[in-house]
């Protein structure tokens, strides 16, 4: 099917939803702000394929206008332990960059975004890292993001000629407990979102992978029941 490729209204807001937490408040935030939404999936054959699933229920559930699930294999170059046969951490949050960093992966999904906003005619462009409590990858830093909108707005036609793009990380300077309690202020039910890099055969977040320990002690310390089912208690 065709999609037409005229502008879709002042507003609308391309949205990376990987089925996590994180990208999923972000898509919260745009769709309280009244901004159709345009969410952005990308199927990289990551080890954690659930998120897709979960990424559909969250499009649908915020009403995106669109919702692309776009195929594009990074494990045909491997060098993470979600895109190669590496084990994924089980020993918390450490120091240093962990092997589930994919090489480039937030340059590679924002590009594909901005391909993508610039064909709809959507100037805004929202992503859901932080740089708090994170795993240390160095494409959720302030400083990638605002290099990353210098060059869109170098990089394509609507930014030379004046129609400027907007990259949005509403997350960036929040907690896991703040990012808890927004989905909670936002009426979203965190039970939709996936987080686990290395889920179970039963479907079970595993509960010892960075990204378990993050999101465990972040509702926890937000004070909010955790909706999540995880093999073992991290």
């Amino acid at each position: 099917m065709m999609h037409s490729n005229q502008p879709n209204g002042p507003g609308a807001a391309v949205v990376l939803l990987s089925g996590g937490l994180d990208s999923m408040v972000a898509a919260g935030i745009a769709r309280a702000a009244g901004r159709p939404l345009f969410a952005l999936t990308i199927d990289y054959n990551q080890r954690h394929s659930i998120e897709l699933t979960a990424a559909t229920k969250i499009a649908t559930a915020l009403g995106a206008v669109r919702h692309v699930v776009l195929p594009l294999d990074l494990t045909r170059f491997g060098g993470s332990a979600l895109t190669a046969d590496i084990d994924v951490p089980k020993t918390g949050v450490g120091e240093g960059i962990p092997i589930t960093y994919v090489p480039a992966r937030n340059t590679i999904f924002l590009s594909v975004a901005l391909g993508w906003a610039e064909a709809v005619g959507a100037r805004d462009i929202f992503i859901g890292i932080n740089a708090l409590d994170y795993s240390g990858y160095p494409d959720c830093r302030p400083d990638f993001l605002n290099a990353f909108q210098a060059m869109a707005n170098l990089a394509t036609k609507a930014g030379v000629e004046g129609d400027s793009f907007t990259i949005h990380a509403p997350l960036l300077d929040m907690r896991k407990a703040d990012i808890a309690r927004e989905a909670d202020r936002l009426g979203l039910d965190a039970g939709m979102s996936w987080s686990c890099y290395d889920p179970t055969p039963l479907g079970e977040h595993c509960g010892f992978c960075d990204s378990c320990c993050l999101r465990s002690r972040g509702f926890e310390d937000a004070g909010l029941a955790d909706p999540t089912h995880y093999a073992a208690k991290p």
